[in-house]
């Protein structure tokens, strides 16, 4: 069993620094949630976490979820659990969950993990569940959005809190480690004197982010010098600033370009036409997600910026649950089953 108060090291005491950060404004006795592997990001975090939320005047519990995904992982789970108790987190849980098939095997996966925590969430009235998304997780997640050609809303890699993303929970997302390199948690592992389990999944390079993880960003750092990740990492903080900024401006702009329409929402085509394409764009995003729960692709919003910008008298765009098209001096949106 692990040392209750290992000896404090550099790795430990950024851990901790983060982590006080993060709880930091949380209400008092309020209770948050560790998504809990037990691999090495997310089982060092918990040893942080239990040192650092009683000072914060909140209680910390896990949630660990057993995807079923490979031999033994019912007692991969029992084990984390058990850690976690160890450490001093309570309640601790088990979730096992069915992983279908939707999306391909990785966000599946992650479908059925935010469920499990969602149920979680409900169930002890938690604020928040904590993650272990480190700075390579979130350098990973923006050279992903790159290759793909993602927009700025991809870019911008993880927040270091969101909303939680399951409707009818209202709860918060905290990644505490998104400044801390996963080098750090495998050895604060080793200095508390824990004993993580590494997935084999993290190894297997048929998932793209294992080869970006174990090729690609070796490369990079090979033949561009040091330091390529956390450039990543600075790219995804400075896209969330423009973002939100742009973000900010549309929710300031969005009421003078609406107007009501039957079954749906219309907006001002001279409104439109009057700002820049990376706010006309951002805008028709805006409004068909809020109003009708489709996030658009790209070529779906400039095809609607086309009835803006380049229109010739041509008819309706049938987009994924919604029907688009030019009226007089609206640009009309339309729910269809």
């Amino acid at each position: 069993m692990p040392s209750r108060r290992p000896r404090l090291t550099p790795p430990i005491a950024d851990l901790r620094r983060a982590v006080r950060s993060s709880l930091a404004g949380l209400p008092a006795d309020s209770l948050v949630l560790l998504g809990l592997s037990g691999g090495p990001d997310s089982l060092a975090l918990a040893a942080a976490l239990a040192f650092e939320a009683p000072r914060a005047g909140v209680r910390a519990g896990a949630v660990v979820v057993d995807h079923g995904l490979q031999p033994g992982s019912a007692d991969v789970a029992a084990r984390a659990a058990a850690q976690a108790s160890a450490l001093g987190l309570a309640p601790v849980s088990v979730a096992t969950v069915s992983v279908g098939g939707d999306g391909g095997p990785e966000a599946a996966a992650r479908a059925a993990r935010y469920a499990a925590f969602a149920d979680a969430l409900k169930r002890t009235d938690a604020v928040a569940i904590v993650l272990g998304h480190t700075l390579d997780d979130q350098a990973e997640t923006v050279l992903l959005g790159l290759a793909r050609g993602s927009g700025a809303a991809s870019l911008r890699g993880m927040a270091p809190e969101s909303p939680f993303p399951v409707a009818g929970v209202e709860a918060s997302v905290l990644r505490p480690l998104l400044g801390v390199r996963r080098e750090a948690t495998v050895q604060a592992c080793v200095d508390a004197g824990l004993e993580p389990w590494f997935d084999p999944h993290n190894g297997d390079p048929s998932f793209t982010r294992v080869r970006v993880r174990q090729e690609v960003l070796p490369v990079l750092e090979r033949e561009l010098g040091p330091g390529v990740a956390e450039a990543l990492a600075r790219t995804a903080e400075q896209l969330a600033e423009d973002s939100e900024a742009l973000d900010r401006f549309v929710q300031e702009t969005i009421e003078d370009l609406v107007e009501p329409a039957e079954a749906g929402i219309a907006l001002s085509v001279r409104g439109l036409e009057a700002n820049p394409a990376a706010l006309r764009q951002r805008i028709i995003r805006y409004v068909v997600e809020s109003e009708f729960g489709v996030s658009l692709s790209r070529a779906h919003t400039l095809g609607v910026a086309a009835l803006v910008t380049g229109w010739t008298g041509q008819g309706p765009l049938h987009l994924p649950g919604i029907r688009v098209e030019r009226t007089g001096s609206l640009i009309v949106f339309t729910a269809v089953s």
